[in-house]
């Protein structure tokens, strides 16, 4: 692997987890507002972009794991992070998910 598809399999990782994270975003303000009847499809679609950016990780780590010696950029280091504080933010909001349907229930 070149370090042009290195680099583009970073912007998809980069990508991919930055839709992921908007939509998670946007779905923690609608339930602070008291509105959670987007949360399984906002879910369901994030959940497919990290799994779009999980893939392109997934090219690379195999690549590695063949013996192959990738040079790997900063754009990979980069989607790397947005990935993995992706996968936490998911986390984390799942349970103010929770959290603020506890908070309703009760109002």
């Amino acid at each position: 692997m070149n370090k042009n598809e290195l680099q583009m399999l970073g912007f998809e990782i980069v990508a991919y987890s930055g839709d992921a994270r908007s939509i998670l975003l946007n779905l923690l303000k609608e339930v602070r507002q008291g509105n959670f009847s987007n949360v399984d499809s906002a879910l369901k679609e994030a959940d497919e972009n990290l799994n779009l950016a999980h893939n392109s990780q997934t090219k690379i780590l195999a690549q590695e794991a063949a013996g192959e010696n990738l040079d790997l950029g900063f754009i990979f280091i980069h989607g790397q992070d947005h990935l993995m504080t992706t996968l936490l933010l998911k986390e984390l909001i799942v349970d103010f998910i929770e959290l603020y349907k506890q908070q309703y229930k009760e109002d």
